[in-house]
């Protein structure tokens, strides 16, 4: 409750905060000191298990250590991004205040996604963490790329928003409870009653749309491609990762039951996210359109969790989180740095900045899931709650299958950097677009090295979901 109420505060400061900041660079001082003021905040939830706040909420939304873990995880993450990504945030456009108040209503919707336990609180999460997203996305007014990025994601977002309401009525008309509550669904182990599987269809493809799930990733490329890539980072990290908290919360409490009526909708579309991510990143030389591709196929590996339902699943999903947030916030933030967007831009980075270069080699390590990373530690965890379903084993091999394809594109970046010569012709713009702060390599080493250490120690994370 601590960080629903607080984010939805500071972002309603940082608003009316525009009007007073004289310099471009205040607003960012201000977001970090309401991001740390809303992590304590939620850190003493988890703690104590007492909110500040005491607020009758019906029973629509329901805090446990699971969701608080992950709220603290997106807002850790998000502080992270604020100080890499913060002097990016002032280049993209005069209303720097503005940027930074529709990223706390973001993360407002992002917590109120994580811990729902209504139909409508969930749909209110998705839609307060979605509409903020579409005017980031246009905020580059003066790219057609932005605009045209900005409209897709509005039109998609919409249709998506539209077969979620519309799931949500065929669930509160089927259900005998004529409640919205999740936990009053009451599906038992029989056959699931017509009205409830078409709304749980529609809910499917709605959340799958979300979380950029195949068959229903297409708007993803392209958003995140046209989007200002400071905001890509943001959109592909935190919002992809509280889609999937409230898909698993979702589908354990209200359809945990019937698990078997619709788990092989859930194989096909993970398989299908894992082919379609992998195979089409490979053939990418941008690298933001690669690394978007690759959000995908992340996606299909974290849908293993809603694909086993275990606790397992849980563990792995939060670690799954920090892992991909961490890396992809990373090399994201170097990504911004560069001056050519494309695999040869990175040629040669290794000679002129090695700390760079080792630091991004650890960020890719890390989502193709090479061992000591956390990244492995997280596609281990989703492996291994798949394997103790016990149902389709074939899923886990060709999940594997699916990482080593991963290596490729992702090694290409590594091989750029460290074994091909700087192609830099006399005159041409320099690698990087501005020469990098000591504060900024310092903080790329600490996330190298949380990367490392979750990698060595998961339990440091997933202890908290047992608190």
């Amino acid at each position: 409750m601590n960080a629903i109420i607080l984010t939805a505060i500071w972002g309603i400061v940082m608003m009316f905060g525009g009007v007073f900041f004289k310099s471009k660079s205040t607003p960012k001082y201000w977001a970090i000191a309401g991001l740390v003021l809303v992590f304590l905040s939620n850190g003493y939830e988890l703690l104590n298990g007492v909110p500040f706040f005491e607020i009758d909420v019906k029973n629509m939304l329901h805090f446990n250590s699971f969701n608080l873990t992950f709220i603290a995880v997106a807002l850790f993450c998000t502080l992270l991004f604020f100080l890499l990504n913060g002097r990016d945030i002032e280049k993209v456009g005069e209303n720097v205040s503005e940027y930074f108040a529709l990223l706390f209503f973001v993360l407002c919707g992002v917590a109120i996604a994580a811990s729902f336990n209504s139909l409508l609180t969930l749909f209110l999460g998705i839609e307060i963490l979605s509409i903020p997203l579409y005017i980031l996305t246009g905020s580059d007014k003066r790219n057609l790329k932005s605009n045209e990025a900005a409209l897709k994601y509005f039109l998609m977002g919409s249709f998506s928003t539209g077969i979620m309401l519309m799931g949500i009525a065929f669930i509160y008309g089927g259900n005998s409870n004529g409640s919205f509550l999740i936990d009053n669904i009451n599906l038992g182990e029989g056959v699931m009653p017509p009205m409830i599987a078409v709304g749980l269809v529609f809910l499917l493809i709605a959340m799958s749309f979300k979380v950029s799930a195949a068959p229903f990733h297409f708007w993803t490329p392209d958003v995140y491609d046209g989007a200002p890539t400071v905001f890509t980072s943001f959109m592909a990290t935190i919002v992809k990762a509280a889609g999937f908290i409230a898909f698993i919360r979702l589908f354990d409490n209200a359809f945990g039951k019937t698990q078997a009526q619709w788990q092989t909708l859930i194989v096909v579309i993970t398989a299908a996210t894992l082919l379609i991510g992998n195979l089409t990143a490979v053939f990418q030389q941008s690298v933001k359109r690669m690394l978007a591709y690759s959000s995908i196929a992340q996606a299909g590996f974290m849908l293993l969790a809603i694909f086993a339902l275990n606790d397992y699943a849980k563990e792995g999903l939060i670690l799954y989180t920090a892992a991909y947030s961490l890396a992809t916030i990373g090399i994201f933030a170097i990504l911004i740095k560069m001056s050519d967007y494309t695999i040869d831009g990175f040629n040669g980075l290794a000679k002129q900045y090695p700390a760079i270069a080792v630091c991004a080699t650890v960020f890719l390590l890390s989502l193709t899931g090479i061992p000591l990373t956390a990244g492995f530690q997280s596609k281990f965890y989703m492996l291994l709650a798949a394997i103790k379903n016990g149902q389709q084993n074939w899923l886990v091999i060709f999940a594997v299958l699916m990482a080593a394809v991963s290596a490729y594109y992702y090694f290409k970046i590594i091989q750029a950097m460290f074994f091909k010569e700087d192609n830099q012709q006399a005159g041409a713009p320099a690698i990087m677009v501005e020469k990098l702060t000591p504060a900024f390599t310092y903080l790329l080493y600490f996330t190298a090295l949380l990367i490392v250490v979750l990698g060595l120690f998961p339990n440091l994370l997933t202890t908290w979901l047992y608190y």
